[in-house]
């Protein structure tokens, strides 16, 4: 005879009849109330921490279509790019509503990500409750993910805004199932899929959503009955009747149709974007190792978080066989275990079967980037992990006598010593330096980061220091073109030539179309007099990017180096093509006229010039020089009048160019 739900106080939690039965009303709000304190307590200080170079560019700092704000354009844009190697238009989206109210004030887009962490923890919370019914599990499992190391990439990095909010719209998905699975109403349905939609144009990691749905149809929903007598905490409904899983898996065939969709578009743009260039480099053996000996390190890092990094270099084909055999032989042994104990022990299942499966599409066999792992893509999986510390320390001494007392002091324990590790965590992202040399203390031969901490010291002004990261990044990896480039960015700056040109080949050799190591060697080859070279160096910029903007005016300055007036011409008026508000190479395209006698032609430009730039002082005295040349003394001597407010050393110039005319 099946037994009827245990009368409730419908004033509880939401209304929620059947999954409150031992939920004191005062505990869960303080429960709510502690959470937020204690997140907001731990991570508050990143409200004081600065953009880093390291994708924070990419996403905001200097995104242009960012810095529109929401507007059609940007909007377009959003849903068209593949910028970043990535297709997540809300992520975009956020990111310009951040930038539209704070501008590069960092404290807002801190704030942002903040509070959204904020939610996913009090959602998360919510959820446990009222799928299990039970208080203290649900709020262990929340703490934990509020508090701990490993999820402070994802909220102190604004260039991870996509973890967060994924992560939200994936809460709000599982919260609209529960609602689904107690009324069965088919608008509840379409709130799934609309959550889910939304989570994946948030961040793609989401496709394996639809299997966590099944993992929690069998626990704690009760929908997939392996037991006998199984309640469905959702309906409160007791059953003993075993249901058809592929009615269940047909139910998901929406989702899954979505989670293959966004995978094709993800594949597509991260190949486009070049993001899966890496792959090419490691065999697929390598892979496969790497990403069973990943699996065993983000446990470890979940027990022992004290060594945490940015970037945790790819050790390649150096990584030995044995690690992988062993790692991957442990993974498959508790698999197995967890499985045969899924009728007796279901949450087990379902916690490991939640970290192993949403860990797979960032795990690294389709290896995207030079990480072999990384933090934050713990920021969902180690939920299933959390579940199975949770409920399974209530089942481990639920013969102890004082478990409660137990349980209690173990909290009071492990959550403590979490808040210190975060708090000290959190300090590390208060700026690039910060960030990349605590990075290289807890690595080796990470050159990605030795060549990014050379960036932040450079702009800073420290170039011998910012050269000697340079320089140890290409020790590591020796055909790393971004840090040949860098480099000949430092040596241009302490204007040696001849260092810049070597750079430069160097990246160009690596890679032959990049354009900005052209740029940079037909500067160095300008600085040192070889104009013929500078020439063919700018042509070859142009001819990998017609509209590199730079590289027709330089060419342009050549030319006219040269006595090469005409192609000078043509070169600038390329860059008028690229942006017809540019002022100097207006009046540059007014001095190569000039230099031709095509003085009407000159004087048009340099009123072009002024036009766009009232107060440019040079494009006034080149105006009035043009003037006389056309026997306009009049108007020379209206210049003059101009020049004597913007400039009066100009201004004299002018007048005595007039005298003598």
């Amino acid at each position: 005879m099946k037994s009827k739900p245990k009368h409730i106080n419908e004033k509880l939690l939401m209304k929620d009849n059947n999954a409150t039965n031992f939920l004191n009303k005062k505990y869960f709000y303080m429960i709510c109330l502690f959470l937020v304190i204690a997140t907001l307590a731990v991570y508050w200080q990143v409200l004081n921490n600065d953009f880093v170079i390291y994708d924070d560019d990419k996403y905001v700092t200097e995104n242009t279509h960012v810095h529109k704000g929401v507007t059609f354009d940007s909007l377009t844009w959003a849903f068209t790019s593949s910028h970043a190697s990535n297709w997540h238009p809300l992520t975009w989206i956020s990111h310009m509503i951040d930038y539209q109210l704070y501008g590069l004030n960092a404290r807002g887009h801190h704030l942002t990500s903040l509070l959204f962490h904020v939610a996913n923890t009090l959602l998360l919370f919510l959820i446990l409750v009222r799928m299990t019914g039970t208080l203290w599990q649900s709020s262990f499992v929340a703490a934990l993910f509020a508090l701990h190391p490993l999820h402070v990439e994802s909220v102190a990095w604004v260039a991870e805004r996509k973890d967060v909010l994924s992560t939200f719209f994936m809460m709000l998905t599982v919260w609209a199932y529960i609602l689904y699975v107690k009324k069965r109403e088919i608008k509840g349905y379409l709130l799934v899929v609309l959550f889910f939609v939304l989570g994946l144009m948030s961040k793609p990691m989401l496709v394996t959503l639809p299997f966590i749905l099944l993992l929690l149809d069998f626990w704690p929903l009760g929908r997939l009955c392996l037991l006998r007598d199984t309640k469905n905490v959702a309906t409160g409904q007791h059953t003993n009747e075993r249901a058809d899983i592929f009615r269940l898996v047909l139910e998901k065939a929406p989702f899954f149709a979505l989670a293959v969709g966004s995978s094709i578009v993800t594949f597509i743009v991260q190949e486009r974007g070049g993001a899966m260039e890496i792959a090419k480099t490691y065999s697929i053996q390598t892979r496969i190792i790497n990403a069973f000996v990943a699996y065993t390190e983000y446990i470890v890092d979940m027990i022992w978080p004290v060594k945490l990094a940015l970037l945790y270099p790819h050790p390649g084909n150096s990584l030995q066989l044995w690690k992988g055999v062993v790692a991957g032989f442990a993974l498959v042994l508790i698999t197995i275990l967890v499985i045969r104990k899924a009728r007796r022990i279901p949450y087990l299942a379902v916690g490991w079967l939640w970290y192993i499966v949403t860990l797979i599409p960032v795990i690294g066999i389709v290896q995207v980037g030079s990480q072999a792992m990384a933090d934050r893509y713990t920021y969902v999986t180690l939920i299933g992990l959390f579940i199975i510390i949770a409920w399974g320390a209530n089942d481990l001494l639920s013969k102890w006598r004082h478990r409660k007392i137990w349980l209690s002091t173990l909290a009071a324990i492990i959550l403590p010593v979490l808040i210190v590790l975060t708090w000290k965590q959190v300090q590390y992202w208060e700026n690039g330096i910060t960030l990349f040399k605590h990075t290289l203390r807890h690595t080796s031969n990470n050159y990605v980061i030795h060549n990014n901490l050379g960036i932040v010291l450079r702009e800073q002004g420290r170039t011998e220091e910012a050269i000697k990261h340079y320089l140890q990044a290409l020790r590591s990896n020796p055909d790393y073109a971004l840090a040949h480039y860098n480099l000949s960015n430092a040596y241009a700056e302490q204007g040696k030539n001849k260092k810049v040109i070597e750079a430069c080949k160097h990246a160009i050799r690596i890679k032959p179309d990049y354009a900005d190591a052209h740029y940079n060697l037909g500067v160095a080859y300008g600085g040192s007099g070889k104009y013929e070279e500078a020439v063919e160096a700018f042509k070859q910029v142009i001819r990998i990017d017609s509209n590199y903007l730079q590289a027709h005016y330089n060419l342009g300055g050549v030319y006219a180096g040269l006595g090469k007036y005409r192609d000078a011409i043509e070169a600038f008026q390329q860059v008028i093509r690229i942006d017809p508000d540019y002022a100097l190479v207006r009046n540059n395209l007014g001095i190569a006229y000039g230099a031709l006698g095509r003085y009407k032609e000159a004087a048009e430009a340099f009123q072009q010039a002024i036009r766009i730039d009232p107060d440019d002082a040079d494009a006034h005295l080149s105006l009035g020089i043009a003037y006389l040349s056309l026997n306009d003394r009049g108007s020379a001597l209206e210049q003059y009048k101009i020049l004597k407010s913007l400039d009066p050393k100009l201004a004299k110039r002018l007048f005595s160019v007039i005298k003598r005319n």
